[in-house]
């Protein structure tokens, strides 16, 4: 039997068809699809590095999200209950489906090569199975991507995620107190999902982390963010797991986390889903109601002439907005190409140097000796190069970013995207092959020893024949142990010289193969940035040209219809904005936000 709640979102769908709003149509039946699976999804939420996998371990007492230093949650990770521990990566068809999509390849792997393998491409999620008695009422726990992370364009999964959430811990370390983005963040997600618990992590580092607890705490309360915040320890929690220390379980704080998410969550999932419904639900009908009220305002016919100078500067704004969007694009054209040739000008200006360093190196050097040496430093100098190189290709993509953000016809700061790199942005070039080095061993030294003192002998002992003296004596003798010497000098510098000259073209090789791949791949990504920034500001452009014309449709209805036509609209008019206000009140006491809406 379907909760009752639900007759209350099946109306506000009902308002959505009527108004012609197919896209808020789609977002409630998503919500109403998922109010009736049993499964109860927490999202576990927060910037990179601040110990979300840990947590989810932690409170799993299992190693099911990978952690360390090197390595990063890519896609949403979901833990749900299983009789025997298994994994798998879902994938989608295309690389743009969403995550809740219907998958069309699910690959069975190993627990612990899931967040290893999860970065191929087209995988969207990842699913973990494992049998814990947390897990058994139907929760299932998310782990996801790091909010914020430039290296990766994440972001948009996770708060993809997050419109199917029931609740959400949001995660920040006890290092500091809750930055502006954190707030920022903790506020776009109490948006989408009002049932939000701030975790704050790592306190066994901190040991001043009961000060930054209390000053979170009064930062939530000047925020008037009605959340609780509970400090744990993810190792104190492992630990005492692993050694069977109560004490230790108890200061790690899980203890009270486990009781919250038991209590305030697995048990009110009632409550919860109503809170859910109602926030979505409100949303809805408050973008109802605007253009609703706009229209009877547009309608009175006391307001005609006011009508008129809506309907013309409607106009002006659609004239000024097709104008903007123009310019925009120049910019967006003109910026990216600058970037491009300044990277990659860049690029080319770094592996000239380093180039310059191995012909200055190798015109002393013998190749023979310290080769390993010497390509290391060329690895670590050309990983350099790149991440120099790259890095500025980051910065100024934001750059680019906020410049045509300004130039938009209506600037704000959500305007800019939060990531506009690819994923599989850079490969590894291949490795520096090592230079053919001739040896000169001793058979072949005396060889060329005899085969230049041959000469000497038969010189010298040619002449002082002459002075009655035979062929070979101690004159001839000594001239081809100077001319053999004189030869083994000769022919080791020029195989000094090859070696030099073969180390030189490997390297060059190796250095323009190096720059061809990294040149192509930040064309690459140049592109990607600027096909990602045009459709974010070309949606964005559409969104706001279809409000502008539709404001001017109805302030042209207005004017046009006649004052009969004008009364019928307006009582039509009032009439659903009646039912949209008592609909609203119907959400508000489901346990939505305390906001008022009247007629």
């Amino acid at each position: 039997m379907a909760p009752p709640w639900l007759d209350v979102l099946d109306e506000t769908i009902g308002a959505c068809v009527t108004h012609r709003r197919p896209d808020l149509e789609a977002r409630l039946r998503e919500k109403r699809a998922q109010q009736l699976d049993p499964k109860l999804r927490v999202l576990v939420v927060g910037e990179s590095k601040q110990g979300k996998s840990q947590l989810v371990n932690a409170l799993l007492n299992a190693p099911v999200c990978a952690v360390g230093d090197d390595i990063t949650t890519t896609v949403p990770t979901f833990v749900q209950h299983a009789d025997t521990p298994s994994a798998a990566l879902v994938r989608n068809a295309s690389a743009g489906g969403s995550i809740f999509h219907t998958p069309t390849e699910r690959i069975a792997v190993p627990i612990d090569q899931v967040t290893k393998q999860a970065a191929a491409q087209h995988v969207v999620r990842a699913e973990i199975g494992i049998p814990r008695a947390l897990l058994d009422s139907g929760l299932v726990l998310i782990d996801t991507p790091g909010v914020g992370d430039t290296r990766s364009a994440h972001t948009a999964s996770t708060f993809a995620t997050l419109m199917q959430a029931d609740a959400v811990l949001l995660v920040s370390d006890a290092t500091g107190e809750l930055t502006s983005a954190e707030m920022t963040l903790l506020k776009k997600v109490m948006e989408a999902c009002p049932n939000v618990t701030v975790v704050v992590t790592k306190i066994d580092l901190v040991p001043s982390w009961r000060s930054v607890v209390e000053r979170n705490r009064a930062l939530l309360a000047r925020a008037g963010v009605r959340a609780k915040l509970i400090p744990v320890s993810s190792a104190l929690r492992l630990r005492a797991a692993k050694t069977g220390d109560q004490r230790l379980n108890a200061e790690s704080g899980f203890p009270e986390l486990v009781t919250c998410v038991q209590s305030d969550i697995v048990a009110s999932a009632e409550l919860l889903a109503r809170r859910a419904v109602a926030v979505v639900a409100s949303s809805a009908i408050t973008q109802l109601v605007t253009p609703l009220r706009e229209e009877l305002t547009a309608h009175d016919s006391s307001h005609t002439v006011a009508t008129i100078s809506t309907l013309q500067e409607a106009q002006r704004r659609v004239d000024e907005l097709r104008r903007r969007s123009a310019r925009w694009q120049n910019v967006l054209n003109d910026e990216m190409a600058d970037l491009i040739s300044d990277v990659e000008y860049d690029l080319r200006d770094r592996t000239r140097k380093i180039l310059r360093e191995v012909d200055k190196t190798y015109d002393e050097a013998d190749p023979a000796v310290g080769w390993d040496k010497f390509e290391q430093w060329l690895e670590d100098n050309l990983n350099e190069a790149a991440t120099t190189n790259f890095a500025w290709l980051m910065e100024r993509a934001e750059w680019v970013a906020t410049k045509v953000a300004k130039n938009f016809p209506v600037y704000r700061e959500d305007l800019i995207p939060g990531s506009v790199l690819p994923d599989d942005l850079l490969e590894p070039v291949s490795k520096l092959e090592k230079p053919k080095i001739e040896p000169f061993s001793v058979p072949q030294k005396l060889f060329t020893g005899l085969r230049g003192s041959y000469g000497g002998v038969l010189m010298f002992g040619l002449v002082t024949s002459l002075a009655g003296m035979p062929l070979i004596n101690v004159i001839s003798l000594g001239a081809g142990a100077l001319f053999g010497g004189k030869s083994i000098l000769d022919e080791s510098d020029q195989r000094l010289k090859r070696r030099q000259a073969a180390a030189k073209a490997a390297a060059q090789r190796h250095v323009d193969d190096f720059f061809m791949k990294f040149s192509k791949d930040v064309r690459d990504s140049g592109r990607h940035i600027q096909r990602s920034l045009r459709n974010h500001f070309s949606t964005l452009a559409e969104e706001l040209q279809e409000t502008l014309l539709e404001s001017a449709r109805s302030a042209k209805r207005a004017v046009q219809d006649d004052q009969t036509e004008r009364e019928r609209r307006m009582r039509e008019g009032r009439k659903e904005l009646d039912k949209l206000v008592t609909l609203y009140k119907r959400v508000q006491a489901l346990g939505g936000p305390a906001m008022e809406l009247t007629a």
